[in-house]
């Protein structure tokens, strides 16, 4: 059966309806990828978009069950060109269909892409039938994926992390206590005397979906714990701590959605190629007015990748060390945080 996918700008898209269930609306956002297709899915910072997979057959090695980044699915629909629905592994098709995602195949993703790509990403609609009223778009994403009580993982002896937790992924928190730390995470929006009673070592302030701008009433509380201890923010979490030292925000036309993005330390020239997943980024010139020092930067088009407080001992990533997207060398920035906090120094400054 046909469905369609309509866009803010009045473009419609048709395709395949793969599940039984065949309405969603969210931001439609690309992710460039070759795999990590159940990372992606799972990962909460894609909490209401629709995704379209740019690679033209997603499905083809099943899933891994050690591969979700959280209980769920959090996108709210699935286009492709090709979705795989056979293979000795458990199926892509069936978890799609068992987590009630509406999925569209058949679409024509390269020129939904060259749209993106000129329009920059826009909200839209999956159905069965032509839409003919325009897409609203959704708020109040973090509340949907923030944990709703005090978690705690790991029992490492090196020390205790709070991770502010706006959306963050297992893997996130798995490479923390695989270092020897016990981690626990709260909801996003807990008061400061709360994380103070758990006596942390450190904070996480974690990825998460939407914009950062919507946690305003947030920073403060950020910019106190991120003053008091060592502290990491990545992705949303980088974003929020620019924000409480003074840089701005602003929209991507199209963002970064995918596991190829050069990002370059600009104190040692080194390169990686790293996973990243965001549509908002700290505008460069802002940095000048706050007392962070561009720490990373995209090799594309230079836009913010990380942030250092020269006196404080709180650095940021906008991509995301913990995905392996082929080499796992950004994975040292969790190498350094633990430094940090053994040391009581930022080893970046």
């Amino acid at each position: 059966m046909n469905g369609n996918i309509s866009l803010l700008n009045g473009m419609q898209l048709t395709g395949t309806w793969e599940t039984s269930a065949r309405h969603a609306s969210g931001e439609v956002v690309f992710f460039t990828g070759m795999t990590g297709y159940q990372e992606v899915l799972t990962d909460p910072s894609y909490a209401g978009q629709i995704i379209a997979f740019t690679y033209p057959l997603i499905g083809q090695y099943g899933l891994e069950l050690d591969g979700n980044e959280s209980a769920h699915i959090q996108v709210a629909g699935v286009l492709v060109q090709t979705l795989a629905d056979h293979g000795g592994r458990p199926e892509l098709k069936d978890w799609l269909e068992k987590e009630g995602i509406p999925v569209l195949s058949q679409v024509d993703v390269r020129a939904l892409v060259h749209v993106l790509r000129e329009e920059g990403d826009q909200f839209g609609v999956m159905s069965h039938e032509m839409e003919s009223n325009d897409p609203q778009p959704l708020h109040q994403l973090t509340e949907r994926v923030t944990t709703t009580s005090i978690v705690h993982e790991g029992n490492g002896e090196k020390g205790h992390v709070v991770c502010l937790d706006f959306g963050v992924k297992a893997s996130m928190v798995g490479e923390i206590v695989k270092r020897g730390y016990r981690v626990t995470s709260v909801p996003y929006d807990s008061p400061k005397d709360v994380v103070d009673a758990l006596r942390p070592d450190a904070i996480l302030v974690s990825n998460g979906p939407g914009d950062p701008r919507d946690h305003l009433g947030r920073i403060e509380v950020i910019r106190e714990l991120a003053l008091s201890h060592p502290t990491l923010g990545i992705c949303m979490g980088h974003q929020l701590l620019a924000l409480a030292f003074g840089c701005n925000i602003e929209k991507q036309t199209y963002g970064h959605r995918g596991s190829n993005h050069p990002v370059r330390n600009v104190k040692t020239n080194e390169v990686w190629m790293t996973s990243q997943n965001h549509g908002y980024v700290v505008e460069r010139t802002s940095i000048e007015q706050s007392p962070l020092e561009l720490l990373y930067e995209n090799v594309n088009d230079h836009s913010v990748e990380g942030l250092v407080h020269p006196n404080g001992t709180i650095f940021t990533t906008q991509f995301h060390p913990e995905a392996s997207p082929g080499p796992t060398d950004a994975q040292s920035v969790f190498d350094r945080f633990d430094e940090m906090i053994q040391q009581g120094v930022n080893v970046y400054a």
